[in-house]
């Protein structure tokens, strides 16, 4: 029964009184009566960062090593993280704002609210002489040396390949978010990208974060989830960019005189994704980025910089 104010002779005068709780479907106690309060709500994300640019070459038909993917924050239950680690904390919303969303483009952080992707590691120059693969989300592949390290707190990714057999070694490949860059081989084997990860947090599985290839007497392939391919001596194209919105790695390229390009291609643009359970948000308005449902959750995808807007409604 309702509870209500009541005069002495027992007439209900003013509006019926909401209840301070109730049992939602699904068993939890709400704070407030949804329509007379606003409960705070917990967002799931996906961060990736931009991926890093590929290797550049400064002749001798040497090849760079492919850049690394962006870094690969996810907190969506059952899901795994960059480098295989256990899904993050969600955030909980329960106070209105403009929460600001950063989309990181080549060699740059993605920023949503306070979680940051770190930039993906840029693949190593190849000049005949070692240089090691930058570090970032996931490291990128080296020339004649070791591939860039992962970022490491909180762990996002994976190495970069190692460039190895001498000092005009193929490119190794650039790290991804589900596995660590493919090392090269002498002058004509580069390594592959390392392979992304995949999430279902729009209702569909993607996979995302892949690693560029390294360049050499061959192409190296790129990883899947967007990494871009790398340049190769034997008459392939030139590098190839990463994908954008995938965070993916660019590829790295091979130059000699006036043959190929000597510059490496750019990562990825990274994204942010982020959803929340629809009825868990009632009361409030939502707005920003591309707005879409799948089940019972409300998706919001951002693919260049924005806010997420958490209105009163």
């Amino acid at each position: 029964m309702p509870n209500v104010n009541k005069n002495r002779s027992g007439s209900q005068i003013g509006s019926t009184l909401a209840p301070r709780s109730r049992r939602s479907s699904s068993g939890s106690i709400d704070s407030l009566w949804r329509g007379v309060g606003r409960g705070p709500f917990i967002v799931e994300y996906l961060v990736i960062g931009g991926g890093g640019k590929g290797g550049n070459s400064a002749g001798n038909y040497t090849g760079g090593g492919g850049g690394g993917a962006g870094g690969y924050r996810n907190s969506v239950s059952g899901e795994l993280t960059g480098g295989g680690g256990s899904a993050e904390s969600p955030l909980t919303f329960e106070v209105a704002g403009s929460y600001t969303v950063t989309i990181g483009g080549s060699g740059s952080a993605t920023t949503f609210h306070t979680i940051t992707a770190a930039a993906g590691g840029g693949g190593a120059t190849s000049n005949c002489n070692a240089n090691v693969g930058g570090s970032g989300g996931s490291g990128g592949g080296g020339s004649a040396a070791a591939g860039g390290t992962r970022t490491s707190s909180p762990v996002q990714g994976n190495n970069g390949g190692s460039g190895v057999g001498g000092g005009c070694a193929a490119g190794g490949g650039g790290g991804g978010a589900g596995g660590g860059g493919g090392g090269s081989y002498e002058q004509f084997f580069p390594g592959n990208g390392g392979g992304g990860r995949a999430s279902s947090i729009t209702g569909t599985s993607v996979t995302r974060a892949g690693g560029g290839g390294g360049a050499g007497g061959y192409s190296g392939t790129g990883g899947s989830g967007g990494g871009g391919a790398g340049n190769g001596g034997n008459g392939n194209a030139g590098a190839t960019p990463g994908t954008a919105n995938t965070g993916g790695g660019g590829g790295g390229t091979i130059y000699g005189g006036s043959v190929y390009s000597p510059n490496g291609a750019n990562g990825g643009s990274g994204v942010v994704i982020v959803r929340y359970l629809t009825d868990s948000a009632q009361g409030w308005n939502i707005t920003g980025g591309t707005i879409t449902t799948s089940g019972s959750y409300t998706i919001h995808q951002f693919n260049s910089s924005s806010a997420f807007v958490v209105a009163e409604g």
